[in-house]
């Protein structure tokens, strides 16, 4: 009688060694564990737990999978460990082997790990390194953080532009352009003699800030409206600075209000910043003198805040129901 075979199908993205029961269960039951080489991850993981792994002939698909189904005969149960590729037409040819058998093996699909949510940031981390490595692109590895900062704020305007257009499918593509911004350059700061951090280190410091920024969610923190939010994230961020000899913050004078606003902001964005900054500390903008334009814009701006509206938003819909043709 024919016996079963088992596929192996593990994620890449997750430890080796990291098996679900039943795939621990199908390898203590199988009589033989195959794998197409024993340099491969899953293989390796195997081996060093105590499972003993054959290693089959590099033969193409069709005949490797005749090889496993004939294996399965007088009740074995052959256990396959599916490679890192996943064994491309692998399964297929194994049910082309089994429908012209009159008495077929089970064969079974165990899968044996699944990507977490996430996974698939891993790949792009895999990838880019493979680009800035020696044998990778050229164009790559001679890029320095001051080369792919123009890349970087192109990328993140042209992120915003898909956010307004509501197209889904440009937002998720603009979105993957400034993850490979964030990548680049966490790349490009691994390689630093001095000061090396990597994409573990900037992601770390992000779960830090995140936490620490958001007492009233993972401590005893007590906000209960986004504006109460906005008040603790504010003085939070007054805190680090003063802890790290920051004294050029806070919020007392022109200074500490601009203090950390990117000068490269744009104008009207810095303003909603400001116009935010005052609220928070019970502050009026005093009226503008009559002819000032930039005061004016300013108390626009304030107007457009008070009214709960987002006025850099406004602006662009405003501009784009301009651009329609003309005769």
């Amino acid at each position: 009688m024919a016996g079963r075979l088992s596929l192996l199908v593990t994620s890449p993205r997750v430890a080796p060694g990291l098996l679900s029961r039943s795939a621990w269960h199908a390898l203590d039951d199988a009589a033989a564990v195959l794998a197409r080489d024993l340099d491969e991850p899953a293989a390796v993981a195997l081996v060093e737990a105590g499972v003993p792994v054959e290693a089959v002939p590099d033969v193409p698909v069709p005949a490797l999978a005749r090889d496993l189904v004939a294996r399965t005969g007088d009740e074995a149960h052959v256990l396959w460990v599916g490679s890192a590729d996943g064994d491309p037409g692998l399964t297929d040819a194994v049910a082309a082997e089994v429908t012209r058998m009159p008495s077929p093996p089970e064969v079974e699909v165990v899968v044996g790990s699944w990507d977490v949510q996430g996974a698939r940031l891993l790949d792009v981390v895999a990838v880019m390194d493979r680009l800035r490595s020696p044998g990778g692109c050229p164009w790559d590895a001679e890029q320095t953080h001051q080369s792919l900062v123009k890349y970087l704020i192109e990328e993140a305007h042209e992120a915003a532009e898909a956010v307004a257009t509501g197209d889904r499918d440009h937002l998720r593509e603009e979105l993957g352009d400034v993850l490979l911004q964030v990548a680049f350059q966490s790349r490009v700061a691994q390689e630093d003699p001095e000061a090396p951090f990597d994409i573990d280190d900037v992601a770390a410091g992000l779960v830090a800030k995140l936490v620490r920024r958001h007492p009233h969610v993972f401590a005893d923190g007590d906000a209960s409206n986004p504006e109460e939010v906005e008040r603790a994230w504010e003085r939070i961020k007054a805190q680090e600075r003063a802890a790290k000899g920051d004294h050029a913050g806070g919020e007392a004078g022109h200074a500490g209000l601009l203090h950390g606003i990117p000068a490269s902001l744009p104008a009207l964005v810095a303003a909603d910043k400001v116009v935010s900054r005052l609220a928070r500390t019970d502050r009026e903008l005093p009226a503008p003198a009559p002819g000032d334009v930039g005061a004016e814009l300013l108390a626009l701006v304030a107007r457009a805040r008070a009214a709960g509206v987002d006025a850099e938003s406004e602006l662009r819909r405003a501009l784009r129901a301009l651009d329609v043709p003309t005769d």
